[in-house]
């Protein structure tokens, strides 16, 4: 007769887990002899090490009873059953995996490839990571909200980067919010920068987002967004409405002041 440590030992597995199996029902409690210890016989070894056996399997405990008491053809589609289960589980932890394995890839996790590689563009021509996330976080807006339209919007976006005047606003802005000075005196160069940006793109006719137009919400997330990163994106918004414009992500002329 054992002991509960023995029973433990020689099953390998914790007397906790062995009080554990009582509590739930799966293994039966023997009685207490005369010295107030419960002793186990040979049955509760063989009873205990079946219920390990089938735990390690992956077996949940809730199932472990009725398994036990099953015949063969009911033992069998539960095993069954559970290995689909199984199967499922591995599926989606390698799924998991996958993704884990990604994170290595940075923007490309939560991008598409072809923000990705503008992202990887910005950096090349020296823009700093805090705009560049700037950037990648905005970006996540507009692709989940429009998916199918990306590799309709990215050539545009690639090629205004052969522009010097574009090139130098991402490095004025990148410039000011790596300092801490509230109110950069270069924040009036990006602004006339921006202002040059918007006549050149509104004489020209612009980008025409069609449908885009006129859903308001992720354009008001996308210049949320921007004002939430930087304090100093709201004085640049003043000084953009000083020069006939509003708005940040999609700009607009101001009506003349008569």
């Amino acid at each position: 007769m054992l002991t509960i440590g023995q029973l433990a030992s020689y099953a390998d597995v914790t007397v906790r887990a062995v009080r554990h199996y009582h509590q739930i029902g799966l293994l039966p409690e023997p009685d207490r002899d005369a010295s107030g210890y419960r002793r186990y016989n040979a049955s509760a070894v063989v009873a205990l090490i079946k219920i390990r056996t089938l735990a390690n399997a992956g077996v949940p405990l809730s199932q472990i009873g009725q398994m036990l008491k099953a015949d063969a053809s009911t033992f069998a589609e539960t095993v069954e059953r559970i290995d689909g289960r199984l199967r499922d589980d591995i599926a989606r932890l390698e799924a998991s995996r996958r993704q884990i394995a990604q994170l290595v890839a940075g923007d490309r996790l939560m991008l598409p490839p072809e923000v990705a590689s503008y992202l990887d563009r910005l950096r090349q021509i020296g823009v700093s990571q805090r705009v560049v996330e700037g950037e990648r976080d905005g970006w996540i807006l507009v692709a989940a909200r429009w998916p199918d339209r990306i590799h309709e919007f990215m050539p545009g976006k690639i090629a205004q980067l052969d522009d010097p005047q574009v090139v130098r606003l991402y490095r004025v802005l990148s410039e000011i919010f790596d300092g801490d000075e509230v109110d950069d005196p270069r924040l009036e160069e990006a602004a006339d920068i921006m202002a040059c940006l918007a006549e050149q793109a509104h004489t020209s006719g612009g980008i025409n987002l069609a449908e885009e137009a006129y859903d308001e919400l992720p354009h008001d997330l996308l210049d949320a967004l921007a004002v939430e990163s930087d304090p100093r994106l709201e004085r640049l918004q003043g000084l953009m409405r000083e020069r006939g414009w509003t708005g940040w992500n999609r700009m607009e002329r101001l009506p003349e002041k008569r």
